[in-house]
Protein backbone atom coordinates (compact mmCIF):
# COMPACT_ATOMS: atom_id res chain seq x y z
CA UNK A 1 0.00 0.00 0.00
CA UNK A 2 1.23 3.50 -0.83
CA UNK A 3 0.32 5.38 2.34
CA UNK A 4 0.61 9.16 2.60
CA UNK A 5 -0.35 12.09 4.81
CA UNK A 6 -0.77 15.86 4.52
CA UNK A 7 2.92 16.55 5.01
CA UNK A 8 3.73 14.14 2.15
CA UNK A 9 1.33 16.02 -0.12
CA UNK A 10 2.84 19.40 0.82
CA UNK A 11 6.39 18.10 0.28
CA UNK A 12 5.52 16.64 -3.12
CA UNK A 13 3.79 19.84 -4.24
CA UNK A 14 6.99 21.78 -3.57
CA UNK A 15 9.05 19.24 -5.50
CA UNK A 16 6.56 19.48 -8.37
CA UNK A 17 6.96 23.26 -8.37
CA UNK A 18 10.74 22.92 -8.61
CA UNK A 19 10.43 20.39 -11.43
CA UNK A 20 8.16 22.75 -13.38
CA UNK A 21 10.74 25.52 -13.04
CA UNK A 22 13.46 23.20 -14.32
CA UNK A 23 11.31 22.10 -17.28
CA UNK A 24 10.75 25.59 -18.67
CA UNK A 25 14.34 26.66 -17.89
CA UNK A 26 15.97 23.69 -19.64
CA UNK A 27 13.72 24.01 -22.70
CA UNK A 28 14.55 27.72 -22.87
CA UNK A 29 18.29 26.95 -22.83
CA UNK A 30 17.85 24.22 -25.44
CA UNK A 31 15.75 26.57 -27.61
CA UNK A 32 13.60 23.53 -28.45
CA UNK A 33 11.55 20.87 -26.71
CA UNK A 34 8.06 19.91 -25.59
CA UNK A 35 6.87 21.94 -22.59
CA UNK A 36 3.11 21.32 -22.79
CA UNK A 37 3.04 17.58 -22.18
CA UNK A 38 5.98 17.71 -19.79
CA UNK A 39 4.23 20.24 -17.55
CA UNK A 40 0.95 18.31 -17.58
CA UNK A 41 2.62 15.14 -16.27
CA UNK A 42 4.56 16.64 -13.35
CA UNK A 43 2.35 15.48 -10.47
CA UNK A 44 2.34 11.91 -11.80
CA UNK A 45 6.12 11.72 -12.23
CA UNK A 46 6.80 13.50 -8.93
CA UNK A 47 4.57 11.12 -6.98
CA UNK A 48 6.23 8.10 -8.55
CA UNK A 49 9.86 9.15 -8.07
CA UNK A 50 9.54 10.77 -4.66
CA UNK A 51 6.97 8.61 -2.88
CA UNK A 52 5.64 5.57 -4.72
CA UNK A 53 8.42 3.69 -6.49
CA UNK A 54 11.00 1.45 -4.82
CA UNK A 55 14.22 2.83 -6.33
CA UNK A 56 17.80 3.66 -5.30
CA UNK A 57 19.69 6.46 -7.13
CA UNK A 58 22.95 5.06 -5.74
CA UNK A 59 22.18 1.71 -7.38
CA UNK A 60 20.28 2.63 -10.56
CA UNK A 61 20.50 -0.89 -12.02
CA UNK A 62 19.19 -2.61 -8.89
CA UNK A 63 17.36 -5.69 -10.16
CA UNK A 64 14.51 -5.45 -7.63
CA UNK A 65 13.68 -1.79 -8.29
CA UNK A 66 10.32 -0.65 -9.62
CA UNK A 67 10.47 0.45 -13.27
CA UNK A 68 9.11 3.55 -15.00
CA UNK A 69 8.70 3.88 -18.76
CA UNK A 70 7.92 7.28 -20.26
CA UNK A 71 6.17 5.98 -23.36
CA UNK A 72 5.40 9.59 -24.38
CA UNK A 73 9.13 10.13 -24.68
CA UNK A 74 8.95 13.70 -25.98
CA UNK A 75 7.89 14.75 -22.44
CA UNK A 76 11.37 13.79 -21.19
CA UNK A 77 12.15 17.20 -19.61
CA UNK A 78 9.79 16.20 -16.78
CA UNK A 79 11.60 12.90 -16.33
CA UNK A 80 15.05 14.48 -16.52
CA UNK A 81 14.11 17.12 -13.95
CA UNK A 82 12.79 14.43 -11.59
CA UNK A 83 15.88 12.26 -12.00
CA UNK A 84 18.17 15.22 -11.30
CA UNK A 85 16.11 16.24 -8.26
CA UNK A 86 16.24 12.62 -7.01
CA UNK A 87 20.04 12.56 -7.32
CA UNK A 88 20.73 10.41 -10.38
CA UNK A 89 22.89 13.16 -11.91
CA UNK A 90 23.74 16.84 -11.17
CA UNK A 91 20.99 19.41 -11.74
CA UNK A 92 23.48 21.53 -13.69
CA UNK A 93 23.26 18.89 -16.44
CA UNK A 94 19.71 19.97 -17.20
CA UNK A 95 20.96 23.00 -19.10
CA UNK A 96 22.63 20.62 -21.56
CA UNK A 97 19.25 19.35 -22.83
CA UNK A 98 19.46 18.45 -26.55
CA UNK A 99 23.04 19.74 -26.84
CA UNK A 100 25.57 17.77 -28.91
CA UNK A 101 27.27 15.22 -26.69
CA UNK A 102 24.82 15.62 -23.81
CA UNK A 103 23.37 12.56 -22.10
CA UNK A 104 20.02 14.39 -22.06
CA UNK A 105 18.65 14.18 -25.57
CA UNK A 106 15.20 14.97 -26.97
CA UNK A 107 13.92 11.51 -26.08
CA UNK A 108 15.08 9.27 -23.22
CA UNK A 109 18.01 6.92 -23.85
CA UNK A 110 18.61 4.15 -21.29
CA UNK A 111 22.19 3.72 -22.56
CA UNK A 112 23.10 7.35 -21.87
CA UNK A 113 21.07 8.57 -18.91
CA UNK A 114 21.22 7.03 -15.44
CA UNK A 115 17.75 6.32 -14.11
CA UNK A 116 16.09 5.89 -17.50
CA UNK A 117 14.66 2.36 -17.61
CA UNK A 118 13.74 2.28 -21.32
CA UNK A 119 14.64 4.19 -24.46
CA UNK A 120 11.45 5.69 -25.92
CA UNK A 121 10.32 8.05 -28.63
CA UNK A 122 8.36 6.11 -31.22
CA UNK A 123 4.89 6.35 -29.72
CA UNK A 124 3.38 3.16 -28.37
CA UNK A 125 6.65 1.22 -28.32
CA UNK A 126 7.49 2.28 -24.78
CA UNK A 127 4.22 0.81 -23.54
CA UNK A 128 5.02 -2.48 -25.28
CA UNK A 129 8.49 -2.48 -23.72
CA UNK A 130 6.94 -1.93 -20.29
CA UNK A 131 4.78 -5.00 -20.91
CA UNK A 132 7.96 -6.98 -21.56
CA UNK A 133 9.46 -5.76 -18.29
CA UNK A 134 6.34 -6.80 -16.39
CA UNK A 135 6.38 -10.24 -18.04
CA UNK A 136 10.09 -10.62 -17.21
CA UNK A 137 9.40 -9.72 -13.58
CA UNK A 138 6.76 -12.41 -13.35
CA UNK A 139 8.98 -15.01 -15.03
CA UNK A 140 11.85 -14.22 -12.64
CA UNK A 141 9.50 -14.14 -9.63
CA UNK A 142 10.57 -10.56 -8.88
CA UNK A 143 8.43 -8.33 -6.68
CA UNK A 144 8.63 -5.13 -8.69
CA UNK A 145 5.98 -3.00 -10.38
CA UNK A 146 6.27 -1.47 -13.84
CA UNK A 147 4.67 1.94 -14.36
CA UNK A 148 4.13 3.28 -17.88
CA UNK A 149 3.01 6.80 -18.75
CA UNK A 150 1.22 7.29 -22.07
CA UNK A 151 0.00 10.38 -23.85
CA UNK A 152 -3.65 10.61 -24.88
CA UNK A 153 -2.76 11.15 -28.55
CA UNK A 154 -0.48 8.13 -28.23
CA UNK A 155 -3.57 5.97 -27.73
CA UNK A 156 -4.22 6.38 -31.46
CA UNK A 157 -1.33 3.96 -32.06
CA UNK A 158 -2.37 0.35 -32.72
CA UNK A 159 0.52 -1.13 -30.73
CA UNK A 160 -1.03 0.30 -27.56
CA UNK A 161 -4.06 -1.95 -27.94
CA UNK A 162 -2.01 -5.00 -28.87
CA UNK A 163 -0.10 -4.44 -25.64
CA UNK A 164 -3.33 -3.97 -23.70
CA UNK A 165 -4.66 -7.32 -24.90
CA UNK A 166 -1.47 -9.13 -24.00
CA UNK A 167 -1.21 -7.61 -20.50
CA UNK A 168 -4.77 -8.64 -19.70
CA UNK A 169 -4.21 -12.10 -21.16
CA UNK A 170 -1.27 -12.63 -18.81
CA UNK A 171 -3.12 -11.08 -15.83
CA UNK A 172 -0.23 -8.78 -15.04
CA UNK A 173 -0.91 -7.38 -11.58
CA UNK A 174 2.57 -5.81 -11.61
CA UNK A 175 1.72 -3.46 -14.51
CA UNK A 176 0.22 0.00 -13.97
CA UNK A 177 -0.44 2.37 -16.85
CA UNK A 178 -1.24 6.05 -16.62
CA UNK A 179 -2.73 8.13 -19.42
CA UNK A 180 -1.74 11.80 -19.30
CA UNK A 181 -5.10 12.95 -20.66
CA UNK A 182 -4.44 16.65 -21.31
CA UNK A 183 -6.72 16.64 -24.34
CA UNK A 184 -4.28 18.12 -26.87
CA UNK A 185 -1.82 16.70 -29.36
CA UNK A 186 0.44 18.47 -31.82
CA UNK A 187 -2.32 19.11 -34.38
CA UNK A 188 -5.11 20.07 -31.98
CA UNK A 189 -7.71 18.53 -29.69
CA UNK A 190 -7.26 14.76 -29.40
CA UNK A 191 -10.94 13.94 -29.75
CA UNK A 192 -11.17 16.05 -32.89
CA UNK A 193 -8.12 14.43 -34.51
CA UNK A 194 -9.15 10.83 -33.72
CA UNK A 195 -11.66 10.34 -30.91
CA UNK A 196 -10.51 8.08 -28.06
CA UNK A 197 -13.63 8.13 -25.90
CA UNK A 198 -15.22 6.29 -24.12
CA UNK A 199 -11.75 5.73 -22.69
CA UNK A 200 -12.36 3.93 -19.39
CA UNK A 201 -14.81 1.55 -21.05
CA UNK A 202 -12.28 0.84 -23.80
CA UNK A 203 -9.63 -0.21 -21.29
CA UNK A 204 -12.15 -2.27 -19.37
CA UNK A 205 -13.24 -4.01 -22.58
CA UNK A 206 -9.60 -5.02 -23.11
CA UNK A 207 -9.55 -6.62 -19.66
CA UNK A 208 -7.99 -3.83 -17.61
CA UNK A 209 -9.17 -2.27 -14.37
CA UNK A 210 -9.58 1.43 -15.18
CA UNK A 211 -10.53 4.56 -13.26
CA UNK A 212 -10.30 8.33 -13.75
CA UNK A 213 -8.70 11.05 -11.62
CA UNK A 214 -7.57 14.68 -11.70
CA UNK A 215 -3.94 14.10 -12.65
CA UNK A 216 -2.81 17.53 -11.49
CA UNK A 217 -4.19 17.04 -7.97
CA UNK A 218 -1.40 15.51 -5.89
CA UNK A 219 -3.77 13.97 -3.35
CA UNK A 220 -5.77 12.23 -6.09
CA UNK A 221 -2.58 11.06 -7.79
CA UNK A 222 -1.26 9.49 -4.57
CA UNK A 223 -4.65 7.96 -3.85
CA UNK A 224 -4.75 6.44 -7.33
CA UNK A 225 -1.42 4.66 -6.86
CA UNK A 226 -2.56 3.47 -3.45
CA UNK A 227 -5.74 2.12 -5.04
CA UNK A 228 -3.81 0.48 -7.90
CA UNK A 229 -1.67 -1.47 -5.41
CA UNK A 230 -4.82 -3.11 -4.03
CA UNK A 231 -6.19 -4.15 -7.43
CA UNK A 232 -5.59 -7.42 -9.27
CA UNK A 233 -4.39 -5.61 -12.40
CA UNK A 234 -3.36 -4.70 -14.95
CA UNK A 235 -4.53 -1.21 -13.96
CA UNK A 236 -4.98 1.90 -16.11
CA UNK A 237 -5.22 5.28 -14.38
CA UNK A 238 -6.81 7.87 -16.67
CA UNK A 239 -5.36 11.13 -15.37
CA UNK A 240 -7.17 14.24 -16.62
CA UNK A 241 -4.56 17.00 -16.77
CA UNK A 242 -3.98 20.45 -18.25
CA UNK A 243 -1.54 20.86 -21.13
CA UNK A 244 1.12 23.38 -20.04
CA UNK A 245 -0.06 23.19 -16.41
CA UNK A 246 1.22 26.01 -14.23
CA UNK A 247 2.13 28.47 -17.00
CA UNK A 248 -0.74 30.81 -17.82
CA UNK A 249 -0.01 31.36 -21.52
CA UNK A 250 0.76 27.67 -22.19
CA UNK A 251 -2.29 26.11 -20.58
CA UNK A 252 -4.61 24.40 -23.10
CA UNK A 253 -2.74 25.87 -26.09
CA UNK A 254 -1.71 23.29 -28.69
CA UNK A 255 1.08 25.57 -29.97
CA UNK A 256 3.03 24.80 -26.78
CA UNK A 257 3.14 21.07 -27.50
CA UNK A 258 6.60 21.56 -29.01
CA UNK A 259 7.92 25.11 -28.68
CA UNK A 260 10.55 26.80 -26.50
CA UNK A 261 9.87 30.04 -24.61
CA UNK A 262 11.91 33.16 -25.32
CA UNK A 263 13.57 35.10 -22.47
CA UNK A 264 10.50 37.20 -21.68
CA UNK A 265 8.24 34.15 -21.79
CA UNK A 266 10.63 32.23 -19.54
CA UNK A 267 10.47 34.97 -16.93
CA UNK A 268 6.67 34.99 -17.08
CA UNK A 269 6.55 31.20 -16.86
CA UNK A 270 8.80 31.12 -13.80
CA UNK A 271 6.73 33.85 -12.17
CA UNK A 272 3.54 31.87 -12.80
CA UNK A 273 5.01 28.67 -11.38
CA UNK A 274 6.49 30.34 -8.29
CA UNK A 275 3.34 32.31 -7.59
CA UNK A 276 0.76 29.67 -8.41
CA UNK A 277 -0.90 27.13 -6.13
CA UNK A 278 0.19 23.97 -7.94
Amino acid sequence: MVSYNESDVARLKEIARSIREDIVDMIYHAAMGHPGGALSSVEIITALYFHVMKIDPDNPHWQDRDRFVLSKGHACPALYAALAERGYFPKDDLKSLRKTGSHLQGHPDMNKTLGVDMTTGSLGNGFASALGMALAGKAAKKNYTVYALLGDGELQEGIVWETAMSAANHRLNNFVGIVDYNGLQITGWVNSVNRIEPLAKKWESFGWLAFEIDGNDMTQVLSSFQRAKKMAGPVMIIAHTTKGKGVSFMENVAEWHGKAPNKEQLEQALSDIRGGDQ
